[in-house]
């Protein structure tokens, strides 16, 4: 609410004593704030950026909580512990090392180093696995005895039935992807490559902040991620009563 009001006042009005919850319609704000920057490139490189992160993310969750969940082989177990661990590392501390691997590979201010480092969600993995472990062992039987391989049971059978999950992956990989800034921040430079967030450091320098056009330019930046969630939880809810009933007759 504070930044909906800040976006609508004039820059005098921003740090005024004591501060009023009434804006001013100062729509001009959104109008600058829009010519400030190549916002139209920043939101397609999102969208193709987190689009494409999602899409990789769940089939690199499917396929591994799958095997770890459903699949039977040796070192199971230690493996899957070791998958978990990555939780345990803090994002921050692998920035510098991450920066020189990608550029060595010259990787560096592309759609690669957005992409392919998050292709892969740690949380994704243990989430499908552990739905897959809940389902009833009758359907893998079921499955053998017609004569379904182990992709053609898990495309068939189990991705329809922890679609919930799947959903609620795409929801975080998606919304985190959008709201990412330290990373593109850190290893692009290019407006070509860069998405919304880091846009949004256009209104900050060394003569001050544009407090009205950063908050007009926050809530345009924020508007499609909310309009993603509304319409993506009413899918989830739907996913989720869909589950019922997977085994009948």
């Amino acid at each position: 609410m504070w930044v909906l009001i800040t976006s609508l006042n004039t820059p005098d009005q921003v740090l005024t004593f004591p501060p009023s919850f009434v804006p001013h319609w100062q729509w001009q704000n959104y109008v600058l704030a829009w010519e400030a920057a190549p916002w139209a490139r920043y939101f397609l490189n999102t969208i193709f950026i987190a689009s494409t992160t999602v899409v990789l993310v769940i089939v690199t969750s499917a396929l591994a909580g799958f095997a770890f969940g459903a699949l039977r082989f040796p070192g199971r177990d230690a493996l899957f512990l070791l998958v978990l661990s990555a939780l345990m590392i803090p994002p921050t501390v692998l920035l510098v090392p991450d920066y020189i691997v990608l550029k060595d590979i010259s990787w560096l201010d592309t759609y690669w180093a957005q992409i392919v480092p998050w292709g892969a969600s740690v949380f994704g993995i243990f989430m499908v696995r552990q739905f897959v472990s809940t389902l009833p062992a009758e359907l893998a039987d079921a499955a053998e005895i017609d004569g379904a391989s182990s992709l053609r049971y898990l495309w068939s059978v189990v991705v329809p039935l922890v679609r919930p999950a799947l959903i609620t992956i795409a929801l975080y990989v998606g919304i985190g992807s959008w709201d990412s800034f330290v990373w593109p921040f850190i290893m692009t430079s290019s407006p070509s490559v860069q998405p919304v967030e880091v846009g949004l450091a256009t209104f900050y320098g060394t003569n001050g902040t544009e407090w009205t056009q950063l908050s007009a330019a926050a809530v345009f930046t924020t508007l499609p991620v909310l309009v993603f969630f509304l319409v993506a939880q009413r899918q989830f809810l739907e996913g989720a009563f869909s589950t019922a009933g997977g085994l009948k007759g």
